[in-house]
């Protein structure tokens, strides 16, 4: 049986969902939002280590000002409201990405957020936020003297961390939109029709009992 250390979610279709429900966008950002905190319940009690949500990429800041204004102030009011409830359930919070372009606001909760659970041991939630693979990728190219594989992955954002084993993406989408491509390279990869709202922990539960019995060779026979 394959040991379970992390797992990575692309959360694609939030928006597509609100549409579709009559209430717009930012109504399904919302609801999405409540999907992370269901997950994250759920693989605290299914003894998952590690987990990575691809929040906002590099690339969203092509989005409309309005969607990235609420995206942000979402992820600021949570932490500033929950903070207490994130740290009773033993949650570490970490992120990875360029945090330089946030806002001075956005960047303080984060930062006080990472401070406040940095002693918490139960699960490890990553955010992925204005993150880009490529960008990451480059940052420690240049950040590594002697180039070898060890040495460059001390320099990537999740340094410490055994990579994913799973990746699993919602929204009927089969791409990796610049997320996580290096550490991603021996994942065991799930493509699901369901937008990330309704995405629950029957889902995980099915994809992990996939993951736990499947062959991983890793280039072997």
């Amino acid at each position: 049986m394959n040991k379970l250390n992390h797992i990575a979610f692309i959360m694609d279709g939030n928006g597509r969902w609100g549409k579709k429900n009559n209430k717009g966008r930012n109504y399904g950002h919302i609801k999405g939002v409540e999907t992370v905190k269901r997950i994250v319940k759920s693989s605290i009690i299914l003894k998952v280590p590690i987990l990575t949500f691809y929040v906002f990429s590099s690339e969203n800041w092509k989005r409309p000002k309005t969607e990235i204004n609420f995206l942000f102030k979402i992820i600021s009011n949570y932490f500033s409201k929950e903070i207490d409830s994130v740290i009773s359930q033993g949650i570490r919070i970490n992120i990875i990405g360029e945090l330089k372009k946030l806002s001075p606001e956005l960047k303080k909760v984060l930062k006080k957020s990472i401070q406040l659970t940095k002693k918490n041991k139960k699960i490890i939630v990553n955010l992925a936020i204005n993150y880009g693979s490529k960008n990451e990728i480059i940052h420690a190219a240049k950040n590594t003297k002697k180039l070898n594989i060890r040495n460059f992955e001390k320099n990537l954002f999740t340094k410490h961390m055994p990579n994913p084993d799973i990746l699993i993406r919602t929204g009927g989408h089969k791409r990796l939109s610049n997320f996580m491509l290096w550490q991603l390279a021996y994942a065991e990869f799930f493509f699901l029709k369901k937008l990330w709202p309704d995405f629950n922990s029957s889902d995980l539960i099915k994809i992990i009992k996939k993951f736990k019995s499947s062959k991983r060779n890793f280039g072997a026979i």
